[in-house]
C-alpha cells in the first residue's frame, strides 16, 4: 500500500512539473518579458523588435535596469524570460561565479567602451599622476584595462587579460592612480576625475558620442558583443528563436547604423 502511495506522489508530481513547464511554454508564445540597460537595448526593442514581432502575435515587455547584476539574477529566478544587455565575457564570469545555467543565443551590437575626459583631448595631455575611474565590475574593470593598454598608457601582467585589475599592471610610465567605479556612476563623476572609461551605453545615455567624444575607443574588431540571454533551457524555445530573428534582422542593422552613427556597431 505505501509502495503505490509513493508511486502515486511522484506521478503527481510529475504531472504538476509538466504543466507548469507547459504554462510557461504557453505564455512565452504570445509574450516575452525581457530585461535591458536602457541605451541603446530600449530603443532598438521599441522601435524596430516589437513591430516584427507584432506581425508574429507576440508582444515585449521591457524591463530596464540601471546595474549589471540584476538582470542575470531575475533572469535566473524566471523573473524575466530573457535579457540583452552584457557581452559574452561577462556572462560566461557572473554566471560561473554564481552557479546559472544562462547561455548567449546570439550577438546584436557593439558598444564600443572608450576613454572621456573634461580636460584633456588627446592621450599626450595625460600628466603624471592623473586620475582614471574605471568600471569596478570584474570584466569590464579588465576591459578597459586592456584598452589602456593597448594605447600604450599601462602594461598588464601576462595571461591576466578579462580578470585585470590594477593591481596586474606592471608598467605604469605615467604612475597614473586609479578609481573604480560601477559603471552606472562614470559618467556623473567625469568632471571629477582626469579622464575615465565609460562603457557605451552608459556614455551615449549621458549625451556622450564615443564616435566623437572618445580619446580612445574600441573598433568593429572588439570581440565584446551585447547578446540575447535566457535560461539554457529555453535557449531552443520558438519565441525566443523569433526574437533572435528579429534582433539580427536588415531593419536592425539599418536602425543602429542610422540612428547611432558609429557609436554603437552592428555585430551581425
Amino acid at each position: 500500500m505505501r509502495k503505490s502511495l509513493n508511486i502515486l506522489t511522484i506521478l503527481l508530481i510529475a504531472v504538476i512539473v509538466l504543466t507548469a513547464c507547459g504554462k510557461k511554454e504557453a505564455s512565452m508564445e504570445k509574450k516575452i518579458v525581457i530585461g535591458v540597460t536602457p541605451v541603446p537595448h530600449t530603443a532598438i526593442l521599441n522601435n524596430v523588435v516589437k513591430p516584427i514581432l507584432a506581425k508574429e502575435g507576440i508582444t515585449i515587455e521591457i524591463k530596464e535596469f540601471t546595474d549589471y547584476v540584476t538582470p542575470n539574477l531575475s533572469l535566473a529566478d524566471g523573473s524575466i524570460d530573457a535579457n540583452y544587455f552584457q557581452h559574452i565575457p561577462y556572462l560566461n564570469n557572473f554566471k560561473e561565479k554564481r552557479g546559472l545555467d544562462l547561455t548567449e543565443v546570439t550577438k546584436v551590437h557593439i558598444p564600443p567602451t572608450a576613454l572621456y575626459s573634461d580636460k584633456i583631448d588627446s592621450l599626450d595631455e595625460l600628466s603624471k599622476g592623473d586620475l582614471v575611474a574605471i568600471p569596478s565590475d570584474a570584466t569590464n574593470e579588465g576591459r578597459a584595462l586592456l584598452l589602456l593598454e593597448r594605447a600604450g598608457l599601462i602594461k598588464l601582467a601576462e595571461d591576466v587579460e578579462l580578470v585585470a585589475t590594477p593591481a596586474d599592471i606592471v608598467d605604469n610610465p605615467k604612475k597614473l592612480e586609479f578609481k573604480e567605479l560601477e559603471a552606472a556612476q562614470l559618467p556623473r563623476i567625469l568632471q571629477d576625475v582626469d579622464a575615465a572609461v565609460i562603457t557605451a551605453n552608459y556614455a551615449i545615455e549621458a549625451g556622450l558620442k564615443p564616435a566623437e567624444d572618445a580619446i580612445i575607443k574600441e573598433d568593429a574588431t572588439s570581440p565584446y558583443a551585447n547578446v540575447l540571454a535566457v535560461r539554457t533551457e529555453d535557449k531552443d524555445n520558438p519565441t525566443i528563436k523569433k526574437l533572435a530573428e528579429a534582433l539580427n534582422s536588415q531593419e536592425v542593422k539599418d536602425f543602429i547604423i542610422e540612428k547611432y552613427q558609429g557609436n554603437i556597431i552592428p555585430a551581425f
